[in-house]
């Protein structure tokens, strides 16, 4: 029994090996914290038009957003989930979030922004850099993502950002801000091949 543990405790410490920040030119990524709540609440979180295409329900109170933020960081702390702030470098202005969950190895990304900010660019510079970060760790063997084919501008993000479209699947994922219907979804995925 202590050999599985020594080899669990290994391989979740491999898993929350990851960057607490990454950079790009306009955007900084840094690990969501509880005090981000009401940045967070206001910003996206309470925003129906933002929760549409969204798995999770729309925050109604900030104490929606300090429970979702107690989840990320007992998340990150097991290495299963990994959820990063998007904020403007030149003023240090929330915008959105990526996060990104892991499956020993299979990771699923995905983002939400501001609708302040939507069509600037900021989903897909985020994204593109959260693949880059990734591809470059060697216990990560698969990276994807899915959005309601509906969701054309978030399809248009992961297809810029390096993701290949990988499959069409009808009445595939229930979205609980659409009515928990089940909806049409397309699966995307990164190209790993041959990467090593």
């Amino acid at each position: 029994m202590k050999c599985a543990v020594a080899v669990q405790t290994a391989v979740q410490a491999t898993f929350t090996m990851i960057e607490q920040n990454i950079f790009t030119t306009r955007l900084e990524l840094r690990r969501l914290q509880p005090n981000d709540a009401e940045e967070v609440f206001y910003t996206y979180g309470s925003k129906p038009e933002v929760g549409r295409y969204l798995t999770w329900p729309t925050h109604r109170g900030l104490t929606d957003t300090r429970n979702f933020l107690e989840h990320v960081g007992q998340s990150w702390g097991l290495g299963v989930e990994f959820t990063f702030g998007i904020r403007i470098r030149s003023h240090n202005r929330l915008i959105g979030s990526l996060g990104i969950q892991n499956d020993d190895g299979r990771i699923e990304v995905g983002y939400v922004i501001s609708p302040a900010f939507w069509g600037q660019g900021f989903a897909t510079e985020a994204c593109t850099a959260m693949v880059n970060y990734l591809r470059d760790l060697p216990w990560i063997y698969r990276i994807q993502s899915f959005v309601d084919a509906e969701n054309i501008a978030s399809a248009r993000v992961l297809l810029k950002s390096g993701f290949i479209e990988e499959a069409r699947l009808p009445l595939w994922r229930r979205f609980v801000n659409q009515g928990n219907i089940p909806r049409d979804c397309i699966q995307f995925r990164v190209p790993l091949e041959g990467r090593r």
